[in-house]
């Protein structure tokens, strides 16, 4: 019985991952979502999620083919005179099921087929490593201890008497024996900070400011899942950048002009003072409406090609399109990735084009 209740977990599992597969845009796109940590359990609505089942009328309830019709009539409720009435019938109930932060992201890893990004560097990204470093008292015989065996079992024969010196012959028993056995110990990989810079200028409306946040957390929520100990900065600009925490760059409120090039010189300084290239994997994401003060152009080039991109692993630029900013940065950026394997850009014209941007910017594997 446990067995065939198992199996059924399983395939309801395995139900669930589909059902949330088919709608993974509308899931990911959800901004209520934002702040939630790991753990955090999300309510996720799934209609008709019950098996295929064949469900029996009451007798003499009529159906097709019951009663008088003519040939061509349609198949239509009958359209009463009146207004309508409470019904009484039960209706169709949608389930809700909750998955970890975790289970969605290992989700979106699946559809969207992201690869794992390959590290650099042995500082504090930990993994789990089997260790055989302790005892214990069962366990297979390839893996018993000799030595501890012995000495259990020649203590036991001393002290009961039946060691004999002239014939000194050690017969262990069962209780003497002792097996080498495992824990999992962390194992010190490659250390990753990731930068996440936002445009909050004036010609930045609320509902882009939410797509970049929206996405943002998505590729943290991903980034975090397969790696321990990730650092992350947060930057945000108008004609100023400014280092901020977790929340406010979630939820700030900014407006003013825009010069890009202070957001690229203030990561560039971060990296040099706490982040050194060489033991650290670094990513850069930048979001902003491409708008920007148009002297500062060359500015930014300069800092992306001669600094930042020989420093980082990986370059997102991603541009959300906006009703009022230009959106002529976005072709400066596309050209210089032509030459560059390390630099992705990405549009954003809405909510929906969210996954798509997240498998152009993680699918590098970088």
């Amino acid at each position: 019985m446990g067995q065939k209740i198992e199996q059924d977990l399983q395939r309801f599992h395995k139900i669930v991952r589909g059902k949330v597969k088919s709608n993974l845009s509308k899931y990911l796109t959800r901004g209520e979502l934002i702040g939630k940590k790991g753990k955090d359990l999300v309510s996720i609505p799934l209609p008709q999620i019950q098996l295929p089942q064949f469900r029996y009328g009451k007798k003499n309830s009529g159906g097709v083919g019951v009663g008088p019709g003519q040939p061509g009539q349609p198949l239509t409720p009958p359209q009463g005179e009146g207004e309508a009435q409470a019904g009484e019938d039960p209706g169709a109930h949608i389930l809700e099921v909750e998955l970890t932060l975790e289970e969605l992201a290992d989700i979106l890893g699946e559809e969207l087929q992201l690869p794992r990004i390959q590290p650099k560097g042995e500082r504090n990204i930990v993994s789990e490593k089997d260790k055989y470093s302790s005892i214990r008292s069962v366990g297979p015989e390839s893996l018993r201890h000799f030595k501890r065996t012995f000495r259990r079992a020649l203590k036991r024969q001393l002290a009961s008497g039946t060691y004999d010196p002239a014939n000194p012959v050690v017969i262990p028993i069962r209780e003497d024996k002792q097996y080498r056995s495992w824990k999992e110990v962390p194992k010190p990989e490659a250390v990753a900070c990731v930068f996440y810079m936002m445009d909050v200028s004036g010609s930045m409306t609320d509902d882009q400011k939410e797509i970049v946040r929206i996405e943002a957390f998505w590729i943290d929520t991903w980034i975090k899942r397969h790696y321990k100990g990730v650092e992350t900065v947060y930057i945000i600009h108008d004609a100023l950048a400014a280092e901020v925490d977790e929340h406010r760059f979630y939820h700030t409120r900014e407006s003013g002009g825009t010069k890009i090039s202070s957001a690229y010189e203030l990561c560039n300084q971060i990296i040099d003072s706490r982040y050194p290239p060489s033991q650290w994997n670094l990513y850069a994401f930048h979001f902003s409406d491409g708008d920007n003060w148009g002297d500062d152009v060359p500015k930014c080039m300069e800092i992306l090609t001669g600094q930042l991109l020989p420093k980082l692993n990986l370059f997102g630029y991603g541009q959300v399109e906006s009703p009022y900013g230009t959106g002529e940065f976005y072709a400066h950026v596309a050209e210089l990735a032509e030459d560059h394997e390390n630099l992705v850009v990405s549009r954003i014209a809405d909510r929906e084009e969210i996954v798509r941007s997240i498998r152009e910017f993680l699918g590098t594997g970088r």
